[in-house]
């Protein structure tokens, strides 16, 4: 897996979007949620599609949302190789930001790695319970 959020990569799906908020499961790690699903292995290439949100509710402004997206985006691109480069199952995911102050890049990426470790925790405890029962 290289460092790139590519075309593929990204989660554009409505049907797919939809069914992950009605179906799926979520992780926090304040001020990020992400909602997460395994979902059937379209390519080969690309075992996980990634979307960011950012609620209108907090920032109205769109500079400011689409600035938290872009920190957000950049987080991702650069820690997703260190916490699922060795992922078996293809995964959708969608990063919220539910904070209500503007963050700084490093507040993000801490916070992300914190999200990527919790989630990495709860997928990998769940596959072992499985398999132990």
């Amino acid at each position: 897996m290289d460092r790139t959020y590519n075309k593929h990569e990204k989660l554009k799906s409505k049907k797919l979007i939809d069914k992950l908020f009605t179906e799926g499961q979520s992780v926090s790690a304040y001020p990020f949620r992400m909602v997460y699903m395994e979902t059937l292995p379209d390519d080969a290439d690309t075992p996980i599609k990634t979307g960011v949100s950012v609620s209108k509710k907090y920032f109205k402004k769109a500079v400011d949302r689409i600035r938290i997206k872009r920190l957000m985006r950049e987080a991702y691109r650069l820690n997703k190789t260190t916490y699922f480069n060795n992922i078996t199952t293809s995964y959708a995911f969608m990063i919220l930001y539910i904070g209500s102050s503007k963050p700084t890049y490093i507040q993000v990426e801490q916070s992300m790695n914190k999200l990527f470790k919790k989630f990495t925790n709860t997928t990998f405890k769940e596959t072992s319970n499985e398999k132990i029962t």
